[in-house]
């Protein structure tokens, strides 16, 4: 799934291939991607792209005063076409979910693999009308976002700081691959509970959460569309990299799994050297 880094990255990318440019077609090519229907996706269509913005993980284009807001979900992507095939694209069973082409020929489709179709497009006047973005938390990488902040946004939080890592309406933006890489830069188990942090860890939860979004967004900057996948793979420590050596220590790297998704950690790192248990209701292993 992408997450800040990749769409801070994405957000960049587009501001310089699409501002200034008119969107002459949009065309949904699986109509369960469009969540709103009045405005149209089609009133797009003779308007130029005057800006566009980051929302989390949400991507907005907005084309005088109108919003294309897109959420491209565990499974979605925005591929950039310097030429768009010629032609309307047929529904059918492949991943093109979408298309939107520039005056210039060039523009982009939004993609989804799988199954599972949670790539949203939602067409609106604010973006504040689109429910995911409007239960949004701050924004980790925004100036004001400080170390007393996420400490205040931490009290009372009666969960693991794993799962209040990627809660959107806490903190906008982190997801599972980066809640795993902050919390093995922050030395903290996943399943430490998040109200339980003394002033000295979640100082070091700070410098993590904000390093490890820092050092993905620049390593991001600059490059293509396509190229945003690889260079997050290969920036990652501990996530998706189970069963190799922990980069700092050596140690093995492990993995929890769940029924959707899974976790991964350095023992040595973060827990002690006592491994977790893998089930969903894991605890240290006594």
């Amino acid at each position: 799934m992408p997450e800040l880094p990749e769409v801070e990255a994405l957000k960049d990318f587009l501001s310089e291939h699409l501002v200034g440019h008119e969107m002459v077609r949009v065309l949904p090519v699986a109509i369960s991607v469009l969540k709103t229907y009045d405005p149209p996706v089609t009133a797009f269509e003779g308007r130029a792209v005057t800006a566009v913005h980051r929302y989390g993980k949400f991507l907005d284009v907005e084309a005088d005063g109108l919003h294309f807001v897109t959420h491209l979900a565990r499974a979605g992507w925005l591929q950039w076409k310097d030429r768009l095939p010629d032609g309307v694209p047929r529904p059918g069973k492949g991943p093109l979910a979408l298309r939107v082409a520039l005056e210039t020929g060039e523009g982009f489709d939004l993609t989804e693999a799988g199954t599972q179709k949670r790539l949203s497009v939602h067409v609106v006047h604010d973006p504040q009308d689109v429910p995911g973005v409007a239960r949004l938390g701050p924004d980790p990488l925004a100036a004001d976002f400080d170390e007393q902040r996420l400490a205040k946004l931490l009290e009372g939080e009666r969960r693991q700081i794993k799962g209040a890592l990627r809660d959107q309406s806490l903190i906008a933006g982190v997801g599972n691959a980066y809640s795993d890489e902050i919390l093995h830069a922050a030395k903290m188990s996943p399943f430490k509970l998040a109200s339980s942090l003394s002033p000295a860890e979640t100082g070091r939860l700070y410098e993590a959460l904000h390093s490890t979004l820092t050092e993905a967004v620049e390593r991001s900057r600059g490059l293509a569309a396509g190229r945003l996948k690889s260079e997050k793979r290969s920036g990652l420590r501990v996530h998706g990299r189970t069963g190799e050596p922990c980069p700092v220590c050596g140690d093995t790297i492990r993995e929890v799994s769940f029924s959707d998704s899974s976790l991964q950690y350095c023992p040595t790192c973060q827990t002690g050297g006592k491994p977790l248990a893998d089930r969903r209701l894991s605890r240290l292993l006594k």
